[in-house]
């Protein structure tokens, strides 16, 4: 029978004097295939097993030769195998179908995965900047492929799937190393951000006229609404299991980096441009986002059934994870607050800008001028959410410019339609046939 290596591991043990007997009793009692060769390099081990196992084998397995006394002071390794042409083995491996861990790798393999995940501080930095200034080009040039660009180098999926490891598992340093990258990843990106963005701004490599926020792609991030809450906690649930099922996480990588780059790269343009509305709205984006990716990755890795070596830190690792489930949870919800108003006020802002437009036809179909709506602009108070329509501009198709109280009826219904007073400003475009 072959075998898919992705399913497949080879693991190599070796065994300790005087713990030969009990290795392989354990092994036998598991009822796996093994290979067993002397040691002969006169260290303290006495052999060294190779155990091929289905990769729903390796953790039961590897915690029978815990018991057996194979820990961390010996050598383990686990391997992914190319090929495995076996009989018996596809008996293992049928026996351990149902095992409850389904298609996931062992706690073993995630920890040494996620640590793998974590570049070195100086690479980690520079990574982080150049993402962050090409970032901010990007969004500056309103070009929506350089930012895509900036998020496939961003290095922050590591130090995300770290902390959650760190957690579910016990390891402290391993959480606290994610912790410690995830604050300075973003703290790094947004400085980044904010000197390349001063940069351009003083030696007018735009226009020293242009208004930032009128810009696309900066500005679909002033103002997060619950559904940035939906790319965050997708980007959480599929680092957590890309990592658990032992898979390349590149293009998960890819969309945690959306959740984070762009929009610390829009807090650092707001404060180059000494605009607080752009880096406090982006700025709440950034936290959101980095608070449910490590919410969502928690909870994945929790119920996928991942807990502590030592069976007296189970309750330790599960406090330690519904206190920070908790925490991060109250968090979100604080922050949504934001992301609610800016929903409502999106709503609002829509449904207030098709009564102007209705108001602005029906006024137009009373005149018996033949006029035409063209285009119609509203603007909005500059508040960060509640804002209301403080002034209107309408275009206006006409034959001629005979039209001195068509103004005066369109202001007219539109304050009757949003009941309050608004400033209306009429243009008119001559055209052949209105």
């Amino acid at each position: 029978m072959l075998t898919d290596p992705l399913d497949v591991r080879l693991v190599q043990i070796t065994i300790p004097t005087g713990k030969r007997e009990a290795v392989t009793r354990a092994l036998d009692d598991e009822g796996v295939d093994y290979i067993l060769t002397d040691e002969t390099s006169n260290r303290e081990y006495a052999a060294v097993a190779y155990v091929p196992l289905p990769i729903r084998a390796v953790e039961p397995v590897l915690d029978s030769l815990r018991s057996a006394g194979i820990d961390e002071s010996t050598y383990t390794v686990v391997l992914s195998a190319e090929t495995v042409v076996s009989e018996d083995f596809e008996e293992i491996e049928a026996r351990y179908a149902e095992e409850e861990n389904g298609e996931r790798i062992a706690r073993e393999e995630l920890v040494a995965a996620a640590e793998d995940l974590v570049l070195p501080l100086p690479i980690y930095l520079v990574m982080t900047v150049v993402s962050a200034v090409i970032a901010t080009a990007g969004l500056l040039l309103n070009s929506p492929a350089v930012v895509v660009g900036s998020m496939v180098i961003a290095p922050l999926i590591g130090p995300a799937m770290a902390a959650s490891v760190g957690t579910v598992v016990v390891d402290d340093d391993l959480f606290t190393e994610g912790v410690k990258l995830q604050v300075i990843g973003v703290v790094v990106s947004i400085a980044a951000a904010a000197v390349f963005a001063w940069v351009v701004k003083t030696v007018h490599l735009i226009p020293p006229f242009t208004d930032v926020t009128e810009i696309a792609q900066v500005r679909s991030r002033l103002y997060p609404d619950f559904l940035s809450l939906v790319v965050a906690i997708g980007a959480g649930v599929a680092g957590s299991l890309s990592l658990t099922a032992g898979v390349s996480s590149a293009l998960v990588g890819v969309m945690i980096a959306v959740a984070l780059i762009p929009p610390a790269a829009t807090v650092g343009i707001g404060i180059a441009w000494g605009q607080p509305t752009i880096s406090i709205g982006s700025g709440i984006l950034v936290l959101v986002n980095v608070l449910s990716i490590n919410l969502a990755a928690l909870i994945v890795l929790r119920y996928s059934g991942y807990r502590p070596t030592d069976w007296f830190q189970l309750d330790e690792a599960r406090g330690a994870t519904l206190r920070r489930v908790a925490v991060l949870f109250v968090a979100i919800v604080a922050l949504s607050a934001f992301l609610g108003g800016v929903t409502y006020d999106s709503f609002q802002g829509a449904t207030t800008e098709e009564q102007i437009q209705d108001a602005t036809i029906a006024a137009l179909e009373e005149s018996g001028t033949n006029a035409r709506l063209i285009s119609l602009d509203v603007n909005r108070s500059g508040n960060f959410v509640l804002r209301h329509p403080v002034a209107v501009t309408v275009t206006v198709g006409v034959k001629d410019r005979e039209t001195s109280s068509l103004a005066n009826r369109i202001d007219t219904h539109v304050e009757r339609a949003i009941d309050r007073e608004i400033r209306t400003e009429v243009r008119y475009v001559v055209v052949e046939s209105a």
